[in-house]
């Protein structure tokens, strides 16, 4: 399989990943999702693995699409996945309420699709 076929692959998953992180924090507050242990538990997992998506475009892909925090996608991915410390679930939900949308546009914008 190409690197363009598997890029476009990741990029979809990274897409559905996203989307469920904004699902999961749809019309929840910050004090909602720290007193909801299985939300958090889902909320660090989908995220570990856009993260993991993310880590697996190709480098040339990623040039490409300067609009995505590659690094940052993977580095949170590389947080979560080691339990680098204690996992701060404030930062997690801003990023989902404030990037995830951002990086889903992004995304359709790539993928073609509104």
């Amino acid at each position: 399989m190409k690197d363009e076929d598997r890029d476009a692959a990741h990029l979809w998953d990274m897409r559905d990943f996203a989307r469920e992180v904004q699902r999961l924090v749809h019309r929840v507050t910050l004090d909602q999702l720290l007193g909801n242990s299985m939300r958090k538990l889902a909320l660090e997992r989908v995220l570990e693995l856009l993260g993991e998506a993310a880590r697996r475009v190709s480098e040339n892909t990623r040039r490409k699409h300067p609009g995505i925090d590659w690094r940052r996608l993977s580095g949170q991915r590389n947080v979560l996945a080691h339990d680098y410390g204690v996992i701060d679930h404030r930062r997690l939900y801003d990023a989902a309420r404030e990037k995830i949308p951002l990086l889903i546009a992004e995304l359709d914008r790539i993928l073609g699709e509104p």
